[in-house]
Parts: C-alpha cells; structure tokens; sequence
C-alpha cells in the first residue's frame, strides 16, 4: 500500500477537512497552517493576516483507492478558486485557494489540470488558485481537529 500526502487550502479549513475526510482511499486528514514565514503559528495569529498562512487541510491517501486528480477534482468543486482571498463570508490570504504540491507529479497534474478549467471556462472568471511547492505543515491546535464532525455538521456557512 503506498501513501501520499496532499494539502489544499480552500477557505475555513472546517470545512475543507469535512469534504474530504470521508473519501474512500483518504486515510487520514489534519487541518493546520502552511505558506507562511511564522514558526509554528497559532490560530489567533494566523486570523489577524501578517503571518503568511493560509488555513489548509493536509490528507493521508492511497492513491491506488482515490487518484490526486480525483482529490483535485473534489478541491476545485468545494470553493470558488476564481475569488482571491475570499471564500464566503471569510476574506484575507488566510483563506486562499492553493495547493501545496508534496511531489512533481502532484504539480504537474495540478497545473494542467488547472489549465483545463481555464481553457473550459468551466467558471466564469479566470482560476486564481496558487500551485506550490509544500513548505512545512504546521498543525493547527486539537480543537480545530475534526471540528465539524464533532459538532455534528457537514459545512461551516
């Protein structure tokens, strides 16, 4: 069985982690913090928007079970990746739409994936999602961890 780690960034990381917690072949999902230039950053200073990160959720999958451009496909139909910095009531770069890429293959698949969409104009406005290389992963404080299911909801707006 082989693992691979994916990390997207799609607004309030509730949920984004709920959307793809329940997908046959993700193992394990983490919401936390990632792109920014603070060490180990915690929730309050990544809402006042200096710290750099955005929220984001990190998943464990096999891709045997669920491919990445079946996770992408998931991603791009869970927000708006035409809004910069915007996702519903939540604005600031905290809630921008990227994907942190753990491999070439991930950025490659990402990236014309990407352009497809655009090319389809699938949306309305042009894609504004960022394509990065992964930096560190920071998890986010244990509260934030499954929060949706904990409270019994499947979305946070």
């Amino acid at each position: 069985m082989t693992k691979e780690i994916a990390i997207f960034g799609a607004g309030c990381f509730w949920g984004v982690e709920e959307a793809f917690r329940t997908l046959e072949g993700v193992l394990k999902t983490e919401v936390g913090y990632c792109g920014g230039h603070t060490e180990n950053p915690a929730y309050k200073e990544v809402c006042t928007d200096t710290t750099g990160h955005a929220e984001v959720v990190q998943l464990e999958f096999e891709p045997e079970i669920i491919s990445y451009k079946k996770l992408l496909e998931v991603f791009w139909s869970i927000h708006d990746p035409t809004t910069l910095n915007r996702q519903g009531p939540d604005y600031g770069s905290q809630y921008r739409s990227v994907i942190f890429t753990t491999t070439d293959e991930q950025k490659n698949i990402a990236e014309n994936y990407k352009k497809e969409l655009n090319e389809s104009a699938r949306f309305p406005r042009k894609i504004i999602t960022q394509i990065n290389t992964a930096p560190v992963f920071y998890s986010a404080e244990d509260y934030h961890q499954q929060y949706l299911q904990k409270k019994g909801l499947r979305q946070c707006h």
